[in-house]
């Protein structure tokens, strides 16, 4: 497991959650995010928003909109329309105005960007303002020339910096470390452990997935449920598919869940390779799952083959939660999440992981998980969820990040600074 070399605020708060609700009651936290969609800082930013609502706060989200909106409010989070996606200067110049004035006129005592855009805008606003300013450095953002490097630097420059991984914050602090100096706290993204279990996944939900994936009864899944892009590996998952029909494995099914967002040329390119290899009736693309708890109960191995790093690796965690295996890439922040050797013995694995773009070792380990007896997937079913339950808790993660405004408001209370 990799651990940070940067300092890190040491929590002591997870699953403290309740202990919050004093400090937090009647507090207005405003989140910051270009769309509330499908992915991982969207998920975060209504968890947060949910967490904060229950406390007895005011969850702002400023956004251009999405498909989450809907939750975000159903959970009692409240939406503000705001460009927020934008990345031309000027329209980011102006945005800093705006957010400014929005602040003042609802009484934020907090901001919170997730993204790098709408992070410069936050900060310029939370400083004109005089408020704390947080930010979550939720990705291994691209990019190593000066004026790139210079453009991510605003996720490091929080008064609090969270990152969502070990993996992260050692990013931070091979990129950033002027910056972020000493305020970093790694929080692990949080996996809502009701919903990700498998007593509240219906078999009619699965069944119904099956079908519409046009997978046949007798064919076991195997699930990439990322978007099409090419890091993401869907490439080398098809080649692995390919050896493993070579080899006799043919009872299986490939099921590539995931929004294309625009990539025509690239949904083409793995068409193409699919029907290269002959594995048109192998190799099912299905576009977005909006059920990921059923998708992940149907699957009988996950595979996560990123071959570029992940700065945390969502599903590796969500499928461990509903016990199903997982075969991921030996990259980025995703091998914190998986127990596997020589980390621990072979006899507490919870996956395997593999070499980046290593086809071969990936049919190898996929091969492996599905050739699991009963009595062996079920003792790695019960430690992939232990490990779940004990290190990606949503309550952890609401917890912690909780826990950090209320030490920011408190902080700003005794200061006597608040919006002007």
């Amino acid at each position: 497991m990799v651990h940070s070399r940067l300092p890190v605020m040491n929590s002591d708060v997870r699953g403290s959650f309740p202990s919050e609700r004093a400090p937090l009651a009647g507090a207005t936290i405003l989140q910051i995010i270009p769309e509330l969609d499908a992915g991982g800082a969207e998920r975060t930013t209504v968890d947060v928003a949910a967490a904060l609502a229950a406390a007895g706060a005011r969850a702002l989200v400023a956004t251009e909109g999405g498909r989450l909106i809907g939750e975000l409010q159903a959970k009692g989070g409240i939406w503000l329309p705001f460009p927020a996606a934008s990345k031309n200067p000027l329209v980011m110049a102006v945005n800093v105005g705006r957010l400014a004035r929005l602040c003042r006129r609802e009484g934020v005592q907090i901001v919170h960007a997730r993204s790098r855009a709408p992070a410069w805008v936050a900060l310029g606003a939370a400083r004109r303002v005089k408020l704390p300013f947080v930010t979550t450095y939720h990705g291994s953002y691209s990019g190593r020339t000066g004026v790139k490097v210079l453009y991510n630097s605003v996720m490091a420059r929080g008064d609090i910096v969270i990152a969502n991984s070990h993996y992260t914050a050692d990013l931070i602090h091979t990129l950033h470390l002027d910056q972020a100096g000493d305020r970093v706290r790694v929080i692990h993204r949080g996996t809502d452990l009701t919903q990700f279990t498998p007593a509240a996944v219906l078999p009619s939900r699965v069944e119904a997935l099956r079908r519409a994936w046009g997978v046949a009864p007798h064919e076991r899944v195997v699930l990439l449920a990322a978007r099409l892009t090419g890091w993401k590996g869907q490439r080398v998952l098809i080649e692995a598919a390919s050896l493993m029909r070579d080899r006799g494995v043919t009872d299986i099914a490939i099921v590539l869940a995931g929004d294309p967002q625009g990539r025509i040329a690239y949904e083409r390119e793995l068409d193409a390779l699919i029907a290269a290899r002959g594995l048109q009736a192998i190799v099912h693309r299905v576009g977005h799952c909006a059920d990921m708890p059923a998708a992940f109960r149907a699957a009988s191995v996950v595979a996560v083959p990123s071959v570029e790093p992940e700065a945390f690796g969502r599903s590796a965690v969500e499928a461990q939660a509903l016990g199903t295996p997982v075969v991921v890439s030996d990259l980025g922040a995703v091998p914190e999440t998986v127990l596997a050797p020589p980390e621990v013995p072979p006899s507490q694995r919870t996956g395997w992981r593999v070499p980046p773009g290593d086809a071969v070792a990936l049919a190898d380990a996929l091969t492996e998980a599905l050739s699991l007896g009963a009595s062996a997937r079920d003792a790695m079913t019960r430690r992939g969820r232990a490990h779940v339950e004990a290190h990606f808790s949503l309550e952890g993660m609401v917890g912690d990040t909780l826990a950090v405004y209320a030490d920011l408001i408190a902080r700003q209370l005794a200061s006597g600074e608040g919006v002007t």
